[in-house]
Formats: structure tokens, C-alpha cells, sequence
């Protein structure tokens, strides 16, 4: 269950008519810190094995979540897209 506090930004964000990526990002932000405050590790989990994330969460590192690996993510999820979807994606955050 996300925290109140989550909950009350990405109503904010809604009211304030952002994208629901942006919403939904409220609650990515949630786990990241979660992960940096040493709750549980990160790594992506299958469905079949949903129940027992959080055990399984636990156990796992926290270097996931660093400055580095998110910066990493970042520049290879956009290397994967081709230059227009990029400069459409500019277009859009422009307006």
C-alpha cells in the first residue's frame, strides 16, 4: 500500500492535469526511496513469483538504486529509441 503522503502528490499531479507517467511516477519515486533507505533491495520481479517479492526483496542489494545505475538505465532506455520518437517526446514536454 503506497504511503499518504505518495498518494496525496500524484493526486496533485492529477488535479494539475500532468501526464499519468508522471502520476505513476509519484509511486516509482516511493520504491527508490524505499530501496535507499535500506527496506528492501531492488530487482525485477516475475508475476509467478509476486507473492514472495517483498521476501525475496529483502534479500537482495540495494546498488540498484544508486545515482549511477539509475543514470545508466536512463541513457540506455533512450539509446534504444529511434531520434524521432526522441524529438517527438520534446515536442510533447515543449507544449
Amino acid at each position: 500500500m503506497p504511503e499518504k503522503a505518495t498518494q496525496q502528490r500524484v493526486e496533485k499531479d492529477r488535479r494539475e492535469g500532468k501526464a499519468p507517467s508522471t502520476q505513476a511516477g509519484e509511486f516509482v519515486r516511493e520504491e527508490i526511496e524505499h530501496v535507499r533507505e535500506g527496506k528492501h533491495g531492488a530487482r525485477a520481479v516475475s508475476s509467478r513469483r509476486s507473492r514472495a517479492a517483498l521476501r525475496a526483496l529483502t534479500r537482495e542489494g540495494r546498488a540498484a538504486a544508486s545515482r549511477n545505475a539509475l543514470s545508466r538505465q536512463g541513457r540506455t532506455a533512450a539509446a534504444r529509441r529511434t531520434k524521432q520518437s526522441r524529438s517527438a517526446a520534446t515536442r510533447k514536454r515543449r507544449r
